[in-house]
């Protein structure tokens, strides 16, 4: 959880415990389980992760079917006609994602082209795990999960050029471990999944590294 995550999260904690106090006292009678007040456990997550995350599709759909919830549970929508437009909705709404994230991410790209990505290196697990350790010249790699994991450990990997990591991450989870040397600039495609690349770029790098990534109820996390 990085920093300006636990700062939201804390003023949660806070809003929740000042009103909890009050009611306490007596000082005020707000009423914190009202209905539809479970709503809050995806729609106060979803608007975090639209903050915080680098890919916002699955958060912005998570936010919208909370909120949407709560509205109609307050008499204010018809949960009928909402639950006929759910599913336009959402296929709408990957279907843009998908092309705005194209569109934004169009310098990666053009840089991912020109990079070698011939005889990589093939990492799969399906419905099982896998941890790799690599420890010479690293020249790039293919990440295929589906109901599994891959830790990919490069910290004590050479780098000889910039190099290209593909994953695809279907309800599943990849972790890739970097050296401090090295940059990483993410292209991803997810849908309610996504990248979260904690590494922080020096201009002083000479290699970078390109995640390639796509991400369907999965996630590719990248230290």
């Amino acid at each position: 959880m990085n920093k300006f995550n636990k700062v939201l999260w804390g003023l949660v904690l806070i809003i929740i415990g000042v009103i909890i106090g009050l009611n306490s006292l007596g000082i005020a009678n707000i009423n914190i389980f009202f209905d539809g007040w479970w709503t809050l456990f995806i729609i106060i997550p979803c608007f975090i992760g639209l903050i915080t995350k680098s890919s916002k599709l699955g958060y912005f759909i998570g936010f919208i079917i909370g909120l949407v919830l709560l509205l109609s549970i307050q008499g204010i929508i018809n949960l009928e006609i909402i639950l006929k437009l759910i599913v336009p909705f959402i296929l709408v709404s990957i279907g843009i994602s998908l092309i705005f994230n194209d569109v934004v991410k169009r310098s990666v790209t053009d840089k991912i082209k020109k990079v070698e990505i011939e005889n990589l290196d093939n990492y799969i697990a399906t419905f099982a795990s896998k941890k790799v350790v690599v420890d010479n010249v690293f020249k790039g790699a293919n990440v295929d999960v589906v109901f599994g994991g891959v830790d990919l450990d490069l910290r004590n990997a050479i780098f000889d050029n910039d190099v290209v990591i593909k994953t695809s991450c279907i309800f599943g989870g990849v972790k890739i471990l970097v050296p401090k040397n090295v940059n990483v600039l993410v292209k991803s495609a997810s849908v309610f999944g996504g990248v979260d690349n904690k590494i922080n770029n020096e201009k002083n790098n000479k290699n970078t590294i390109y995640i390639d990534a796509f991400c369907m109820f999965g996630g590719v996390d990248i230290k």
